[in-house]
């Protein structure tokens, strides 16, 4: 009789001995596995540790008897097979119970020994109180610690898949949790624009975040550890739970001449025989190459294992009929009431094999936004910006992302294009989708780039235009417009865009952006069929660049905590109204789920505007930005935020009508901003007003320039711009300076000698000219505002004045005024 023998169960080990069994009932089939189960959940551990899964037995897929029984295969527990002699075809085998060593001999040999946690030489890693998670036994050590003393705090050492769904079922344990990743974002296969996403979701979750910061070392403290990082911070725990990542189990293939790849992987070939063409292999342990980059990758997945496992014994049972075609990586994973998914090819690993490639990424609703529920995805598609094929896409969202992964993954594992995401039929009624899919979208998203209808430009290129002195043009309304902003920006609410065009030069870059990216690229459209030819579109808008470019950790959170648990914190702590004052005061309730930007806000303020001061406004949102946006509203309008949650991707704020609509209230006064009013043109004081304006811009400050009267001077082109002008306008123009570089002294000018001195000494003593100053406030995000009112008494049109100066009136300047505690007047 035919003998096969398997080495490793679980998923690749088990799946093939099974499909062997089905396929042939003449052969004998050994399986052999050293530890103690053949076949059980892996991606369940975490869950059972957090008591989602409540049952240890529901871990379980297949007994040992139980499989053996049913499949008639000689299954093996606790034996280790510690050679291979491959020119004998013989195996030996140690009971790990009895010591007891002996042989056996095959036809044919499945190497399934999957992967091994990564444990790097770090001072203190093998102390009792730092765990790792790769199978039963490791589970059943953390429950057990968990239940035979009190663990208030733990840490999570890897930011992966695993080590995210750990630190979720620990902090609703109610465990104060840190998660410490060496890298600067959690979960790899993402881009940082999706990983972002899940950042700031950790934060709201109040789950301490340290990014670019490894382990150093180790220990014991008490009844605890400490955690001493790269970085110098120390973190006390009651246990550490590793999940750095893992590796190939390639030892017994490489003692026995089985030929390893450069990955670490056992080579295959696509009948996924090994070196040696009796031995197959699958699983963790193997290597072969990506579809899309053409090089070979270890894929640790359970999908892949089960696949390949059916193919080698389909190859065995038959003869080498079925070729394997090599697996994406698709991926996905719960990260608290998030969930993130990966299919293909990242950018960043295309960028490291040297592909070229576009992206694209929209924010879409889970349903059609009027149908009950509807919440927010974030999708990211990247491409092949000539032929438009797909070489992966990510998501993060709260519902349908996993049916929208699977979509994408087909397109990806079929060869497909943008063109394939864009003709996708999918089952659509209100409570499941929208007529356009989010997977529709993100094609046809993708087709105006590659057919050259729309430029796009990445949140990281946003500093390079400003530094180009490019305009930035917003074309939200104007209560989004103040509530947040890219600094520097222009306000051109998309409304407005075509009868304000005559305003803009058409020679020069404009980065045009709204919330999400749909506003921007109808303005982007707008200006381009009127002969703009340098019109980019932010890509994902405002919502990818914020997420982007704020503070990714969260750290230190719980330095001055007391509360008893993790549950009792909560993620935005308020001043709460009294129980006696809650009682006698109306409180409407409103729903914006399903609304995006800048729906939420707009049914936000309309509420607002039918109250009373005094009432309560409880408004739930789906839209993530909102939990930020209301705040800043509240900031800008002179409201009060009473409390603001998040919970399974709605937000909840509880908002208490101001008695001064419009004002501010002095609490809210961040202290971060300046404003300062140049009424002068002579340049010592203009001078004066760039050093304060720089040195609060350096120090994080949100700087304020309103430019009247004469200091409209100031901030006018170097370079003459012919515009049409009344006699009086005339008049002003040959009067006043033309420029920055015409500025008097205000002292000592002494007919123009002393402004050249005072020049030429700042030369000497390597102080910047007035120009670079004003370049450098620009670049800083300083905001200029030219006074409406003084431009029309003098003549002064917008032509004339640098670009990225905002025309406004003293209601603009007001607006900042009351939101700083420092008001210049030069």
């Amino acid at each position: 009789m035919e003998r096969v023998l398997i080495i490793g169960g679980v998923a690749g080990g088990a799946t093939t001995a099974a499909r062997l069994r089905r396929n042939r009932e003449d052969l004998e089939i050994i399986l052999f596995e050293k530890g103690n189960d053949i076949s059980y959940a892996n991606c369940g551990l975490p869950y059972y540790i957090g008591g989602e899964i409540k049952e240890r037995d529901a871990l379980f897929v297949q007994t040992p008897d139980a499989f053996g029984k049913k499949f008639n295969i000689d299954v093996r527990v606790r034996n280790e097979v510690t050679n291979i002699d491959t020119s004998a075809k013989i195996v030996t085998v140690r009971n790990i119970e009895t010591g007891e060593e002996y042989n056996e001999i095959y036809d044919k040999l499945v190497l399934s020994p999957g992967a091994l946690p990564v444990l790097p030489p770090i001072q203190g890693i093998t102390l009792d109180k730092v765990f790792t998670l790769r199978n039963v036994s490791d589970t059943d050590k953390i429950k057990n610690e968990l239940e035979k003393r009190e663990i208030k705090k733990a840490v999570v050492v890897g930011a992966g898949f695993i080590g995210l769904e750990m630190a979720e079922n620990l902090h609703n344990l109610g465990i104060r949790t840190s998660i410490v990743e060496l890298g600067p974002q959690v979960m790899p296969p993402l881009d940082f624009e999706i990983a972002s996403v899940i950042h700031q979701h950790i934060k709201m979750k109040n789950v301490e975040l340290f990014l670019n910061d490894g382990v150093a070392k180790f220990e014991e403290k008490g009844d605890g550890i400490t955690v001493t990082l790269g970085s110098g911070k120390t973190i006390y725990a009651d246990m550490v739970v590793l999940s750095i990542g893992v590796r190939a189990n390639n030892e017994l293939a490489k003692k026995s001449g089985i030929k390893v790849g450069a990955t670490g992987g056992i080579e295959v070939n696509s009948y996924l025989q090994t070196s040696d063409e009796n031995v197959y292999a699958v699983g963790d342990a193997i290597e072969f190459e990506n579809p899309i980059i053409k090089k070979n990758v270890i894929t640790y997945l359970a999908g892949p294992a089960n696949k390949q496992g059916r193919i080698a014994a389909d190859n065995i049972a038959f003869g080498n009929k079925r070729e394997y075609k090599g697996a994406i990586n698709t991926a996905i994973a719960k990260v608290f009431d998030m969930t993130a998914a990966s299919t293909g090819v990242c950018e960043k690993a295309l960028d490291r094999n040297g592909m070229d490639r576009a992206t694209v990424i929209t924010h879409s609703g889970s349903h059609a936004g009027y149908y009950p529920g509807a919440l927010q995805m974030s999708m990211k598609i990247i491409f092949d910006k000539e032929t438009g094929r797909v070489f992966g896409g990510q998501i993060a969202g709260y519902e349908g992302v996993d049916k929208r992964i699977d979509l994408l993954a087909t397109v990806v594992k079929n060869g497909g294009t943008i063109y394939d995401l864009q003709e996708i039929e999918h089952a659509y009624a209100p409570p499941y989708s929208s007529a356009k899919d989010p997977v529709n979208i993100a094609g046809f998203a993708a087709e105006n780039i590659i057919e050259g209808r729309l430029n796009v430009v990445n949140w990281y290129d946003v500093a390079k235009f400003k530094e180009r002195n490019a305009l930035i043009m917003d074309v939200r309304t104007d209560e989004e417009f103040k509530i947040d902003r890219i600094p520097g920006a222009v306000n051109v609410p998309l409304d407005t865009v075509r009868e304000r065009i005559s305003e803009f030069d058409k020679e020069k870059e404009i980065l045009i952006y709204c919330g999400v990216g749909l506003r921007g690229y109808i303005a982007s459209r707008i200006f381009i069929q009127n002969g703009f030819t340098k019109v980019y579109n932010l890509n994902g808008g405002l919502k990818t660049y914020e997420n982007c470019i704020v503070e990714q950790s969260n750290v230190d959170i719980f330095v001055n905590e007391k509360a008893a648990d993790a549950k009792e914190l909560l993620s935005n702590p308020a001043e709460n109204l009294s129980e006696a004052k809650r009682d006698n005061v109306k409180k409407l309730v409103v729903d914006a789920c399903g609304l995006q930007c800048p729906g939420p806000i707009m049914k936000l303020k309309s509420a607002a505007d039918e109250m009373q001061a005094g009432d309560l406004l409880e408004i739930k949102a789906s839209d993530p930005g909102f939990y930020k946006d209301s705040e800043s509203w509240c900031r800008v309008t002179g409201n009060k935020l009473v409390s603001i949650e998040s919970e399974k991707g709605v937000i909840k704020a509880v908002i208490e009508k101001g008695g001064n609509v419009g004002k501010a209230d002095k609490k809210d006064v961040s202290y971060d901003e300046k404003t300062i009013v140049v009424f002068s043109d002579d340049l010592d004081r203009a001078l004066a007003s760039f050093v304060i304006a720089n040195g609060a811009a350096s120090m994080g400050k949100k700087v304020t320039m309103f430019f009247t009267f004469w200091g409209l001077n100031v901030v006018k082109k170097t370079a003459s711009v012919p515009v049409e002008k009344d006699m009086m306008g005339k008049m002003f123009g040959w009067m006043l300076p033309s420029s920055s570089k015409e500025l008097k002294l205000s002292k000592m000018n002494m007919m123009g000698l002393g402004t050249k001195m005072m020049r030429d000494r700042m030369n000497t003593k390597k102080v910047d000219s007035l120009e670079k100053m004003i370049d450098a406030a620009m670049k800083n995000g300083v905001k200029f505002i030219g006074c409406q009112m003084s431009m029309d008494i003098m003549g002064v049109k917008a032509e004339e004045l640098l670009d990225g100066v905002e025309i406004g009136g003293v209601a603009s300047y007001l607006e900042r005024a009351e939101q700083s505690n420092v008001n210049l007047f030069i």
